[in-house]
């Protein structure tokens, strides 16, 4: 069988490769105070029903051919 891949060999620059692999040195912000954010409710299976449900009306609703709104009584 034959194969089509071709091995992938990326020239770089010396010095872009050498930017590439220059070691940083970082500190972390011990002194930053995050705001507290509210848990919400668990995704329920009840959730689930009515996003399902929703979506089959939505398509029922879709799917029905247009009224003819003539100004008389509707």
């Amino acid at each position: 069988m034959k194969s089509d891949l071709m091995h992938s060999r990326v020239q770089l620059e010396k010095d872009i490769l050498d930017r590439l692999v220059t070691e940083v040195k970082e500190t972390v912000a011990t002194d930053v105070q995050l705001p507290k954010v509210e848990r919400t409710a668990p995704f329920s299976v009840l959730k689930l029903w009515n996003m399902r449900r929703n979506a089959r009306y939505a398509t029922i609703i879709g799917n029905r051919p247009p009224r003819i709104v003539n100004g008389i009584g509707y």
